[in-house]
């Protein structure tokens, strides 16, 4: 079990403490020291689209010209883009046994964990 992430964020201080708390292990993978795995987001996006991938609601993606913006069109621009720009990728990404589940929220962990 792997969580991809930023250290510093709020929301993956809260699915670490909550994976913490209920005695999973997990390997986490800061991007910010550790860069976006290709491969990673390859499988996340067949998984969840590469759309999904994207934090449209946060700051850094909101302070991102509207060209830069307007550019994302493929998939393969994308990557380019998260590969660069880490902190606009929607986080916390899990990956367990090869499937991914983005974002936190107790209630979903809650699930995939069958507490």
């Amino acid at each position: 079990m792997k969580l991809y992430g930023i250290p510093n964020c709020d929301t993956v201080k809260k699915a670490r403490t909550w994976l913490d708390e209920n005695g999973r292990k997990v390997e986490f993978h800061d991007y910010k020291k550790q860069g976006v795995p290709l491969d990673v987001l390859k499988k996340a996006a067949k998984q969840l689209g590469w759309e999904a991938l994207i934090n449209k609601k946060g700051p850094t993606w909101r302070k991102q010209p509207d060209e830069v913006k307007d550019s994302i069109t493929t998939e393969k621009a994308a990557f380019e883009f998260l590969q660069a720009t880490p902190s606009a990728i929607k986080r916390p990404l899990l990956e367990i046994d090869g499937k991914y589940h983005l974002g936190f929220s107790a209630d979903e962990y809650n699930e995939t964990f069958k507490k």
